[in-house]
């Protein structure tokens, strides 16, 4: 994938580190995995429970070393149904681990995770979540080689799903911390009211993220009843 590639040559400081210094990049990133992610069997799979999400997680660009490109600088963005079925501006995060469930072989991978329920995305609107800590909540993983994922996902308040360089496979993210990231959110709004306040009580808009917005309103559009 051209991404994957800039981020090669990114990492070998051989192009500069747009996507380190820029919010936009992010955001512009995670619109094109959501594109990528939705094809094929199981984008068909994630589309529908797209449809009936509360909210998703995107994460364009995890990397096996445990971290993702530009270190503390970015990583996922978060977008949540509002009320009149649309999809809120982003909330920014960063998603770090010491190791990440990256099946062997595999250097990179986009991560998408489909909020279910209410209770799922409170906990991920906390100014930090960590993955595999809450009881009380359900994590499923779709994706090649996962026993039962589709089982386990029916009633999970949180649903993983990943594509690594062409193929899709489950990535473990169990032990992972999930952090809301106000300097990117101050960078990109003018403010960081935090991720609630943009999600929710649509606290910061920025016209950059409408294609994002426009693109979880394709593959996630509420089907009539």
């Amino acid at each position: 994938m051209k991404r994957l590639l800039l981020a090669a040559a990114l990492a070998l400081g051989t192009a500069a580190p747009a996507f380190a210094g820029s919010p936009q990049y992010l955001v512009d990133s995670s619109t094109l995995a959501l594109e990528d992610m939705m094809g094929g069997a199981q984008g068909s799979q994630a589309q529908d429970f797209l449809r009936k999400a509360k909210a998703v997680v995107i994460c364009p660009n995890l990397f096996r070393a445990g971290f993702f490109f530009g270190g503390e600088g970015g990583g996922c963005v978060l977008s949540a149904r509002t009320d009149d079925g649309s999809w809120s501006y982003p909330a920014f995060y960063t998603l770090g681990s010491g190791s990440f469930g990256l099946q062997i072989g595999v250097q990179s991978a986009e991560v998408m995770m489909i909020i279910m329920t209410d209770g799922g995305l409170n906990a991920l609107l906390n100014s930090q979540f960590k993955f595999g800590a809450d009881a009380g909540l359900s994590v499923a993983t779709l994706g090649a080689g996962v026993n039962g994922s589709m089982s386990t996902a029916l009633n999970a308040d949180i649903i993983s799903f990943s594509k690594s360089e062409g193929l899709y496979g489950g990535v473990s993210l169990s032990g992972s911390v999930l952090s809301d990231d106000s300097g990117y959110e101050q960078r990109y709004y003018g403010t960081a009211p935090g991720a609630r306040a943009i999600v929710v009580n649509s606290q910061g808009s920025n016209a950059g993220a409408n294609p994002l917005r426009t693109m979880l309103g394709r593959y996630g559009q509420v089907q009539a009843q």
